[in-house]
């Protein structure tokens, strides 16, 4: 009996909870509010769930029912239509904790955030190069496989990536949606533009950890440092000779092929570097905007303006390694030099008589063309050396000495000296005959 009426009171127990937790349901269910919020919960979870399916079926139909009411511009969902609001407005709702850059979507605040924890999750496995986000590894990953999917409409050319072909349509309509709100100058990319503000704000945010030097692009810093390492990481195939930069490789190409890309709309005269055709368009039109500060003097160059401010400071920063001699530019150093290795690299095609230095190979050939670049402005006389035109315009200033010069100048312009070396007969030294050209009118001239 004990164990009987033990059991009967634990079954009554369970009883008596069970209509108590029935009767607090109840109540709750007449207050409404609990079981409201639940059901918010429950249609908020459905609605989402009933969104995500739309989403598929949207994108395979195709339809953008949502447009933009500035541009025009569709899209699949009414996120996408809000993100894109902010291009116009200008919105940048996200900021970086670190150095406060507002970005416009959340994504690519992550992505930059990236920069200052230095993570780099993502890995390559054919040269083991990391990359913050998984875009990036993927569009490296193009450069092992060549791969280049996107094609411009106007000339097939192919890119690896959606932007760039973007930023290649430019070049064809012209289009640079990027201008400066200091100067009006416009660009194609945004970075560009980045670049250019720092013309005026003075800003160079690269510095050289080895001498301080500081540059306006990482590209620029790079190069710098190469002064450093004395690395040369882009060699020519033909000769060997190694560069700095890609861009001083093909100039340098150049020299094998004869390419001549720049051509001058004057004359014609073709030239391997743009800079060569813009400065060699100043002949034609006379600017010189370099002036020394010193003596008012005016060049077509910066690079001739430096060199002739030395003439100021007696600065001849190259010096000879064998017999210590001064010059005021590298030019003049290799010149110099020839004359203790003996070297005359440049050849006449229609004699083929050696010089020195290119400017004295260029004088020569004016024996074979005739050619007289030099004229007087006073007078018609014209003249094949510089310094024979020098010497005659101080005819017309008065000179005393305007008689003598006037021969001299009338001897080297009218007189073809012909040398030839007489063969060694055992003697070291050797004699050297030369005859002049009879052709000097009414004038005997004896050389000897």
């Amino acid at each position: 009996w004990f164990f009987y009426w033990l059991c009967c009171f634990f079954i009554g127990c369970g009883f008596y909870w069970l209509w108590f937790l029935l009767a607090r349901r109840d109540c709750r269910v007449s207050s409404g509010e609990p079981q409201q919020h639940h059901d918010a919960d429950e249609a908020e979870k459905s609605l989402s769930k009933s969104e995500h399916l739309k989403k598929p079926q949207r994108r395979s139909t195709g339809k953008k029912p949502h447009h933009c009411s500035d541009c025009g511009k569709s899209f699949t969902s009414s996120t996408e239509l809000k993100i894109h609001h902010r291009i116009h407005t200008g919105e940048k709702p996200y900021s970086c904790t670190d150095c406060l850059k507002r970005f416009s979507q959340l994504g690519n605040l992550t992505k930059h955030q990236l920069t200052h924890t230095g993570e780099k999750p993502y890995r390559c496995s054919d040269c083991e190069r990391t990359f913050s986000t998984s875009q990036r590894l993927k569009l490296h990953q193009r450069t092992h496989t060549g791969e280049k999917p996107y094609h411009c409409s106007d000339c097939g050319k192919s890119l690896t990536s959606s932007s760039e072909l973007i930023i290649h349509q430019r070049t064809h309509t012209g289009e640079r949606p990027y201008g400066c709100d200091q100067c009006g100058k416009r660009f194609t990319q945004s970075s560009n533009l980045t670049v250019h503000k720092r013309i005026h704000t003075g800003e160079k945010p690269y510095r050289c950890s080895n001498c301080g030097l500081s540059f306006t692009t990482s590209s620029y810093l790079i190069t710098h440092q190469r002064t450093h390492t004395g690395e040369k990481p882009y060699s020519c195939d033909q000769c060997g000779k190694s560069f700095t930069q890609p861009s001083h490789l093909i100039v340098h190409q150049r020299i094998h092929t004869g390419e001549k890309p720049y051509h001058c709309s004057d004359c014609g005269k073709g030239f391997v570097r743009s800079s060569h055709l813009k400065s060699h368009q100043r002949t034609h039109t006379g600017e010189k905007p370099h002036h020394c500060s010193e003596c008012g003097k005016s060049f077509a160059l910066l690079d001739i303006l430096i060199v002739h401010q030395r003439t100021h400071t007696g600065e001849k920063p190259y010096h000879c390694p064998d017999c210590g001699k001064r010059c005021t530019t590298s030019s003049n150093l290799i010149s110099h030099k020839r004359t203790h290795t003996g070297e005359k690299p440049y050849h006449c095609s229609d004699c083929g008589t050696s010089c020195s230095t290119s400017s004295n190979l260029a004088v020569h050939q004016r024996t074979h063309t005739g050619e007289k670049p030099y004229g007087c402005d006073q007078c018609d006389k014209r003249y094949s050396h510089s310094s024979s035109l020098i010497k005659h315009q101080k005819i017309h200033s008065g000179d005393p000495q305007s008689n003598v010069l006037q021969h001299q100048t009338w001897v080297v312009e009218h007189s073809s000296v012909e040398c030839s070396p007489t063969p060694d007969l055992g003697s070291r030294s050797q004699s050297v005959e030369c005859s002049p050209t009879p052709d000097l009118g009414s004038r005997s001239q004896s050389v000897e």
